[in-house]
């Protein structure tokens, strides 16, 4: 008889009881290793999930590409920058034999695993260019491509915009979307998506504004004219100089001697009433005269006398001026809107807002009432997210377009660790208010956009990523950088406009 079966007049077995009761046991053995590891559970955070781009960096005088990770994409070998029109898109300009003396080179592309791209062409050119406030940047999904001696232009996925037959095309300085090409020794202008805006008949064409949406001045062997952007032909080309001060219908043009102010009839408003305008907005116009700024109406009335140091349209018939060195806010009537206290002001057009710096280096933020809403050191005003970061009694606030203060959970809200403070250190919580990152530094920042913050310790900066992990410990002075980011072991580098991430304490 084998002890391993059972006799036929014993009980059969309840398997369902058996289940339960191994379930029970389950369940009971799960808490208590839930028990035992929660303080463990509590402290750690979930990875940021990063959309993935491409940054330039450098390394011993090298350099390559890394993605958002910091992972090397491209090794640093190459002996010039490389460029990245769109940090979205693994397309990477490559230039070599450079000469600065005569400002020659050649320039490629390549894709990510290093292979060429586009190789029906001779050279391939991001373009680079340059805005009102000298900072560079590139227009996106365009690129200028050489054939056979002549130049086109291209997008990201090598569908021909222009076709190469111009001797050179060039960024239209200050504006997005506007490309100056020139054939047979005229001048003409494309868009971003090749489209002929003005035909190959001028001798120079300049941006009216620093927006493409208010046209181009124009000029030929009779004279300067303005063309808008829907290709009509505003003013006749019968102008000694057309002068780049509109932002309406009226423009201010030169005739021999006279310089006037006139709308879009031809229709002269005013004459010989300046000696130079500096922006026309609402109708009115800023006038400069013995480095002085005042302002007249379109019917030469008298607004403000020369009087002031500067003067700068800002909002519903109010301008921001500078007397005395300090700054202030007035009407079209002189009445003063904003005392003048203040080392700076600047009226955020798009966002709605004033900001109004003072001389300890904080600035109060107003509403359009002129009511301060908040006082601190703007750190960041980020237009994607819609938000405004002031930097107050060492923490940092957050606040939305209409100055109001917001939870920086709400705000950031791809972020997993938070910076907070205690005891005048620095460390980190998630969402819930758990913290991850113990209170032991002297200085820290927010999570940026690839996961990771910046540590302080000792004078010295490291980083953490998204889990709180350290990934750099902190070793760098930095004392060069305005703007302290870590991409993993990359940090960035003291040059914004350069925009490059490098490994080298500079």
């Amino acid at each position: 008889m084998s002890r391993g079966k059972r006799y036929d007049g014993e009980p059969k077995l309840n398997m369902k009881k058996v289940l339960a009761v191994g379930l029970a046991f389950a369940v009971i053995i799960m808490i208590i290793v839930l028990m035992v590891n929660y303080p463990k559970l509590k402290n750690k955070a979930q990875g940021k999930n990063v959309v993935n781009s491409y940054i330039a960096v450098n390394t011993n005088d090298k350099w390559g590409v890394i993605n958002s990770k910091g992972d090397i994409v491209i090794e640093p070998t190459y002996e010039e920058m490389i460029l990245i029109p769109d940090s979205s898109k693994a397309i990477f300009i490559v230039q070599k034999d450079v000469n600065l003396e005569n400002g020659t080179y050649t320039s490629y592309a390549i894709d990510d695993k290093g292979n060429k791209l586009f190789s029906d062409y001779s050279q391939i050119e991001a373009m680079q260019n340059i805005d009102k406030d000298g900072n560079v940047f590139f227009d996106n999904n365009v690129l200028k491509v050489q054939k056979d001696g002549k130049y086109g232009l291209i997008n990201f996925s090598g569908k021909v915009l222009a076709e190469p037959e111009y001797s050179s095309i060039t960024p239209l300085e200050n504006v997005t979307k506007s490309y100056v090409t020139e054939k047979d020794g005229k001048k003409g202008l494309v868009d971003n998506s090749g489209s002929i805006i003005i035909e190959n008949e001028y001798t120079e064409i300049k941006s009216l504004t620093d927006r493409y949406e208010d046209g181009y001045i124009v000029k030929n062997n009779n004279g300067y004219g303005i063309i808008n952007y829907n290709k009509k032909q505003i003013l006749d080309c019968k102008y000694d100089d057309i002068k780049n001060v509109t932002r309406s219908d009226m423009y201010v043009v030169i005739e021999g001697q006279d310089i006037e102010l006139i709308n879009a009839d031809g229709e002269i408003k005013l004459k010989n009433a300046f000696k130079e305008a500096v922006s026309i907005d609402n109708g009115n116009v800023i006038i400069k005269e013995n480095d002085k700024y005042g302002l007249i109406s379109s019917q030469g009335e008298k607004l403000l006398s020369t009087d002031y140091d500067e003067l700068k349209y800002a909002f519903d018939g109010n301008y921001i001026a500078k007397k005395n060195g300090k700054y202030g806010i007035i009407t079209i009537n002189g009445n003063t809107q904003l005392d003048f206290q203040y080392n700076f002001i600047a009226y955020m057009s798009e966002e709605g807002f004033i900001e109004a710096e003072k001389e300890n280096g904080e600035s109060d933020l107003l509403d359009t009432l002129f009511s301060i809403k908040t006082t601190g050191i703007v750190s960041e005003i980020n237009t994607k997210l819609g938000y405004v970061k002031v930097r107050q009694n060492g923490e940092y606030k957050y606040y939305n377009f209409k100055l109001e203060p917001k939870d920086v959970k709400d705000v950031l809200a791809a972020n997993t660790l938070f910076l907070s403070k205690k005891n005048n250190k620095y460390g980190f919580v998630d969402k819930n208010g758990i913290v991850i990152v113990d209170y032991i530094y002297d200085d820290a920042t927010e999570q940026n956009d690839y996961g990771y913050s910046a540590i302080k310790i000792n004078g010295k900066w490291g980083a953490i990523d998204s889990t709180g992990k350290v990934v750099v410990e902190p070793k760098y002075e930095f004392a060069q950088n305005t703007v302290i980011s870590f991409i993993n072991k990359w940090h960035l580098a003291p040059d914004l406009n350069a925009n490059y991430y490098t490994d080298i304490d500079e």
